[in-house]
């Protein structure tokens, strides 16, 4: 088996390197994707370049592995494996569905995949999972796509387990269907227990380390998680998607200096390669850990540079949510209530991406005490719930059901019914905790749990708040608004113990 180093000098991906005082000219860095062995019956002169592109797509650079697996194409017309590499560009397995158009680029590879022929039992069962995928696209909604690429993957890993690419490939397809609902992560740790023993055989393979961090971006499993995290970025430092992924550990461990160091490289990185979407998404986990380690001047800066950057919510979903959460996060943490309650949705924004700035409204407006002006927005965010729901969104629609019910309990509370209001966001708590979050967040804008320790502390109820806090705490490490809250409670109740752990956290 012939392994190589998928290191290209002067490419699209390369960022490039200052010129010493002696040069007379600036040289670009390599480029540095991670090592990828994946043999094919292609022509020999194009696996170079085929172990490139399907190192890009390990790192979810989508757009340059399309191109690379076409200039494959191009290069060996009989390639059906390059078509298969086009055709796996388009999934996008952890993100959004693809759009149509994508859809109907991904159908057309898959179906010359399979017409082409692959010349290896191996290159037919890997055409075969993504043609599985795309069969039936117009009538077959994604979940079940993917649940069949998934089985696909199955009998293929089955038939070859020794196999990295395979193996790697299919705990991919079991991240891609795990349910959010499932809080025993069972997929995950299936998918965790295959890339372990690859990743200490082949510690610089891109997918592996990419892959056990989605599998352990969790409360429960994100300690797993930091080793691959902290190697990540140093296999594979020019895709900015590898810059960024780290991040998502460092969230859950509540490691935030961690998590700005990444994202300020990812940022960087996406906008140098135009990655708009990227680019976005590394911008809106950055304001959140600013907010959390008190830096808010650096997260308002973020936020700003939105407006010179021409995007709107109507944009690709990944563009539209991070541009509608940046601002609200800044709002909504900061307490600046006047300022979320003018908060708009933008033209064309999705239903689950407008409902956060009904949600940020409506919580702003009950939290400053105008309890009827939330009327209006509450209506607005059960109307997105129904079209998502008519739209089989239904994890999007449970999100949406979440902020209604959290928007609800303010509403009560402002309203003279605080019993009504602790009972109603606590069960919103329950249905928070018992989903998991998307890789698109870094966490809700303001956790359930958390606004219920706000609520009880508003309500003179101390204890109350201070085990919400602390539950909040163990969900979510070292968000700064539980960690200020819970120190105040734990003052009321004479903790000084707990108050001046909190106090010692919010100081690091």
């Amino acid at each position: 088996m012939k392994t190589i180093t998928a290191l290209l000098l002067a490419s699209t991906l390369a960022c490039a390197s200052a010129a010493s005082s002696q040069e007379m000219h600036s040289h670009p860095a390599p480029e540095k994707l991670g090592r990828v062995s994946f043999p094919t019956s292609c022509a020999p002169a194009v696996s170079h370049d085929f172990e490139r592109a399907v190192a890009l797509l390990h790192s979810f650079a989508y757009t340059a592995a399309e191109k690379a697996f076409r200039e494959v194409a191009d290069a060996d017309p009989s390639c059906a494996m390059a078509h298969w590499g086009i055709a796996m560009s388009h999934f996008h397995p952890l993100w959004s569905p693809p759009a149509p158009d994508e859809l109907a680029k991904g159908e057309a590879e898959a179906i010359q995949a399979t017409r082409l022929g692959a010349k290896t039992a191996r290159e037919r069962a890997l055409i075969a999972a993504i043609a599985a995928y795309y069969h039936d696209a117009g009538h077959v909604p994604p979940p079940a796509r993917a649940k069949a690429y998934e089985a696909a993957m199955a009998v293929a890993a089955s038939r070859y387990p020794a196999d990295t690419e395979v193996q790697v490939l299919y705990a991919l397809s079991l991240l891609a269907t795990a349910s959010p609902q499932d809080t025993s992560h069972a997929n995950q740790k299936q998918a965790g227990a295959i890339l372990e023993p690859i990743y200490r055989k082949h510690p610089d393979h891109p997918g592996v380390a990419h892959y056990l961090i989605h599998a352990y971006d969790s409360a429960e499993l994100a300690p797993r998680g930091l080793a691959p995290a902290r190697a990540y970025s140093k296999i594979a430092p020019s895709a900015p998607h590898a810059l960024h992924m780290p991040s998502h550990i460092f969230t859950r461990l509540g490691l935030w200096d961690d998590s700005i160091a990444s994202n300020l490289a990812a940022r960087a990185a996406a906008h140098s390669q135009g990655d708009v979407g990227e680019e976005l998404h590394a911008m809106d986990y950055l304001t959140y850990a600013y907010l959390q380690r008190g830096r808010r001047a650096d997260a308002e800066q973020v936020v700003r540079s939105l407006d010179s950057m021409g995007v709107h919510a109507g944009a690709e979903f990944k563009v539209g949510y991070a541009a509608t959460a940046m601002p609200t996060r800044l709002a909504m943490e900061g307490r600046q209530w006047t300022v979320a309650s003018r908060l708009q949705a933008g033209d064309g924004a999705a239903p689950e991406v407008a409902a956060i700035v009904y949600w940020a409204r409506a919580v702003a407006n009950a939290r400053s005490g105008q309890a009827k002006a939330a009327d209006a927005d509450i209506a607005r965010l059960d109307a997105c719930r129904q079209q998502l729901l008519a739209s089989k969104k239904d994890y999007w629609a449970t999100q949406v059901d979440i902020l209604g019910k959290e928007a609800r309990a303010w509403q009560s509370a402002a309203g003279a019914h605080p019993d009504d209001g602790v009972a109603t966001l606590r069960r919103a708590a329950d249905q928070e905790d018992a989903i998991e979050k998307l890789p698109v967040t870094p966490g809700p804008i303001i956790p359930a749990r958390e606004q219920l320790g706000d609520l009880y502390l508003q309500l003179h109820k101390p204890q109350d708040a201070l085990d919400a806090y602390k539950a909040a705490l163990a969900a979510a490490p070292g968000r700064r608004a539980a960690l200020h809250g819970a120190a105040l409670a734990a003052d009321a109740v004479g903790d000084s113990h707990t108050a001046s752990q909190m106090r010692q956290l919010l100081s690091r």
